[in-house]
């Protein structure tokens, strides 16, 4: 997702959407772990939409006090 996109998500659908990424980081790792990964450079990137998500969720934080 991109930081647009993310921005314009709602504080419920964040939620939603960090809890869903947050288990395919899981299944990634389990996956790496067998050796299964189609491409080696989707835990990087799901790690990174992670960080965008946390960033929106903080930066909400701040400007409501």
């Amino acid at each position: 997702m991109l930081i647009n996109e993310i921005r314009a998500l709602s504080d419920e659908q964040l939620g939603e959407e960090l809890e869903k990424t947050s288990r395919e980081m899981m299944a990634l790792r389990f996956r790496a772990a067998t050796n299964q990964l189609p491409d080696s450079n989707l835990p990087r990137s799901v790690r990174k939409s992670i960080a965008r998500l946390r960033t929106v969720i903080r930066e909400r934080q701040l400007v409501e006090g």
